[in-house]
């Protein structure tokens, strides 16, 4: 899940712990253009407080003055639909004739909600299946291969820990991505075994893993939603989280250095150690988009750029060290 998606859950049983009456609602499908993607979801209080989003704003606000006018206050879960129209789609402010299929559930199962929350606070994936033929709601296990379904009667989201980034080297660069990947939702883990440089590291909200990197590699037992990204300019030590970080399932991995560098890297993990090529291809080396960075925070921007991509399915390019970087 990322940070809105778990800020949804909090409000959801923060208000049922509260006795207020609220709606879930969660994006099903969308057409075209959409300002957020399946299984974003917000729940909506019958005062019209809201918590999340699944639009821009404008889907929002005729939710709002429904739930107000006690259209959302009973029933089995329904679907909604905005944007049918291209004039529709133009009043709610959805662009180049977008559509959104929503999923609203009047009066969310609180006990459910709190399983959900457990589970994913044990560090478990789950799903969540809503059928509106029968009203029925459940909390199944989940596995790393799930996906959102919905074939227009039972909708199944995928839920589970927060999206996680083990950063090795605690330099300069590796302030700023930690503190921007917060940000964008992700639990930061930082391993640095040189004392230098980790007794300095002072970002809040980060966790410090006090073992060699591949032994924090071993240690977080990375899954589809980690990411690895090595940034203390030391072969020795970068090489040893990628030896584990390569041979795991994480989404995204990747390595400071330029071209050159890089190359080298490949080759070592090619001749000495017990990688394979289609592993070693997944090295995101030079790391980061190459959109010219130079500044450390410019680096920070394209290394999560990047891996927002690969995150979100989308084909990207070289590095961004591709001229210029003697790293």
């Amino acid at each position: 899940m990322d940070s809105l998606d778990t800020q949804v859950l909090d409000a959801a049983r923060r208000w049922a712990a509260e006795g207020h009456r609220f709606a879930l609602v969660t994006v099903a499908r969308t057409w075209g253009s959409a300002p957020r993607p399946p299984g974003a979801w917000m729940v909506l209080r019958d005062d019209g407080q809201v918590v999340g989003s699944v639009s821009g704003g404008c889907i929002e606000d005729d939710l709002i003055r429904r739930a107000l006018d006690g259209e959302f206050s009973s029933g089995e879960p329904r679907v909604l639909r905005y944007g049918v129209t291209a004039d529709e789609a133009h009043r709610f402010g959805l662009p180049c004739g977008g559509t959104l299929e929503l999923v609203l559930e009047p009066v969310p199962d609180a006990a459910l909600l709190a399983t959900l929350a457990a589970r994913i606070g044990r560090g478990q994936l789950a799903r969540r299946r809503v059928s509106l033929a029968s009203g029925e709601v459940a909390v199944e296990d989940g596995t790393a291969g799930d996906a959102q379904q919905w074939d227009g009667e039972t909708l199944v989201t995928v839920h589970g820990p927060a999206w996680r980034l083990l950063i090795i080297g605690a330099g300069q660069i590796s302030h700023y991505l930690a503190t921007m990947a917060q940000a964008l939702g992700y639990r930061v883990f930082i391993c640095d075994p040189r004392s230098e440089y980790a007794d300095g590291w002072d970002v809040p909200g980060t966790e410090r893993v006090l073992a060699m990197p591949d032994d924090a590699v071993t240690e977080l037992a990375l899954d589809p939603r980690s990411a690895v990204v090595a940034l203390t300019h030391d072969p020795k030590l970068d090489d040893m989280a990628l030896l584990e970080a390569l041979k795991s399932p994480a989404f995204y991995v990747g390595a400071l250095g330029s071209r050159a560098n890089n190359a080298k890297r490949r080759e070592r993990l090619r001749q000495y150690f017990d990688l394979t090529q289609q592993e070693i291809d997944r090295l995101h080396g030079p790391v980061g988009l190459a959109i010219g960075s130079r500044t450390p925070p410019e680096i920070a921007v394209a290394i999560l750029a990047e891996m927002t991509a690969v995150k979100n399915g989308v084909a990207v390019g070289a590095g961004v060290y591709g001229v210029g970087c003697v790293v």
